[in-house]
């Protein structure tokens, strides 16, 4: 499988492109930061222009093995009705990561940030993260995390790219839903990566600005509470795990 890698570099310095060098990667230095996806545009349009079937975004506290990208191109070669895919993902210990979600609904959303205790104590945070589905088959998962996702060139022509209106956070709900407008969005246990998993912005003012603000983007894109969408996607996706 032949493959190109992209280094997406937002600091002011070009102090990674020695890295790129090493590992044979394609180094794209955006010192200006235009934020995750914006970021991540830039290599996604040169992997495009390439000619490239699949592209791979992922953050840069990943780890995962020489099996993991064959794996899931394989798969989505063999149901070309998928669009976006996303192996399990776990913290370093093994624990796993729930991180297949439902569509957000803004008042949740405002629970499980400021009250989690709540919010885990009334069964909606294990229904919102879809842990009933014991995250061991393959599902059609409304949210998937941009922190590893591999995604078919082709349907981005149809969907768009990475919504740069979102700084960081938001990104990938608000992609996710969008390609699944138009492909399947899939979860695939049957490979793993390892995910450090910082939740940065729980613990840093700055990010907790851009996770507030990118939360409102979102909700006045596809509305507040009068999604009506939300509630058709969520329905079927709890079905889906529920057989």
């Amino acid at each position: 499988m032949q493959m190109q890698i992209y280094l997406v570099d937002n600091s002011r310095t070009a102090g990674l492109a020695g890295v790129a060098r090493q590992f044979g990667a394609r180094y794209l230095h955006l010192p200006a930061n235009p934020g995750y996806g914006g970021a991540h545009n830039v290599a996604i349009r040169e992997a495009m222009l390439a000619g490239s079937q699949y592209h791979a975004v992922m953050n840069p506290d990943i780890h995962f093995g020489a099996d993991v990208l064959p794996a899931l191109i394989g798969y989505m070669e063999s149901n070309r009705d998928i669009g976006l895919l996303a192996p399990r993902v776990q913290y370093p210990d093994g624990q796993p990561q729930y991180l297949c979600k439902l569509l957000p609904n803004p008042l949740d959303m405002l629970v499980r940030r400021f009250l989690p205790a709540l919010h885990r104590r009334s069964g909606r945070q294990a229904q919102y993260e879809l842990r009933n589905s014991g995250y061991d088959k393959v599902m059609d998962v409304p949210v998937l995390s941009g922190c590893f996702l591999v995604v078919r060139t082709s349907v981005l022509s149809l969907s768009g790219l990475f919504d740069e209106r979102f700084f960081m956070y938001f990104e990938d709900v608000d992609l996710t839903r969008r390609i699944g407008a138009v492909a399947r969005t899939v979860y695939y246990p049957h490979v793993k990566i390892v995910h450090e998993y910082a939740k940065g912005s729980y613990r840093n003012a700055v990010l907790m600005r851009h996770h507030l603000e990118s939360a409102v983007r979102y909700f006045n894109k596809w509305g507040w509470f009068s999604d009506a969408d939300r509630s058709t996607i969520n329905n079927a996706a709890l079905k889906n795990v529920h057989t």
